[in-house]
């Protein structure tokens, strides 16, 4: 009986230090944000015999859902300038699909992780066709909730800055129609995490390229065959 021969890879060095600092600030914003913003619109009571004035709980949870905003808004920009300086797997031209090739791989990506009637491993190296749709209109997401999260601000902040986004506000038709649909918005973002991270490493798993450990050192190892 034969043996497959052990295949050989080659490292490619795939997400430079400023993507990564990027993706898990941003993950660790996201989660700020979604957990205080969860708060903010469901708050809880606590019973307490302390006046409600020391206690400040709200307070603090909108103090810490500005910080997280704030944070995230500068991280978005910082991504935004490395999409045109960055590597050839950062720059923003690598996201939407532009070859007939790449196409054939968002159709190749549905049937491996939607319709599960396919186990090839995908050969690109940064992020999957498919994958480069979706995070562009996640990026264009984060876009709408800056923009609807700095307007909400604007209602009882008195700083300049959150005021560039005050007229959000009549453009919805309302405080209300912007807090509901940055509400509705928050919950694309709860979705997309997990199924990021299942296809994650699903896809590690599937084609043992260390997706998973590439957002940690950089590194991906891809088959010789595939270069």
């Amino acid at each position: 009986m034969s043996k497959t021969p052990p295949a050989e890879y080659f490292q490619v060095y795939v997400w430079d230090l400023p993507m990564r600092f990027h993706h898990w600030l941003n993950a660790l914003c996201v989660f700020g944000l979604g957990v205080t913003g969860f708060f903010i619109g469901r708050p809880v009571s606590i019973a307490s015999s302390a006046d409600a004035s020391s206690q400040y709980l709200f307070g603090w949870l909108r103090f810490a859902h500005f910080v997280f905003a704030y944070v995230f808004f500068f991280n978005f920009l910082g991504r935004l300038y490395w999409g045109f300086a960055g590597n050839s797997f950062a720059r923003w031209k690598s996201y939407p699909p532009r070859t007939p090739a790449k196409w054939r791989e968002v159709f190749q990506v549905l049937c491996i992780d939607i319709f599960l009637i396919c186990k090839l491993p995908i050969q690109s190296m940064g992020i999957n066709a498919l994958a480069g749709i979706i995070y562009s209109f996640m990026y264009l997401a984060i876009v709408f909730q800056i923009f609807t999260g700095f307007a909400l601000y604007s209602v009882l902040s008195p700083g300049w800055f959150p005021r560039l986004f005050a007229w959000v506000i009549p453009l919805f038709g309302g405080v209300q129609a912007v807090r509901q649909w940055h509400h509705l918005f928050t919950w694309i973002f709860v979705a997309f995490t997990m199924m990021h991270i299942y296809l994650s490493w699903y896809h590690d798993y599937l084609e043992g390229r260390g997706t998973i450990s590439s957002m940690i050192g950089g590194w991906k190892f891809i088959e010789k065959t595939t270069r």
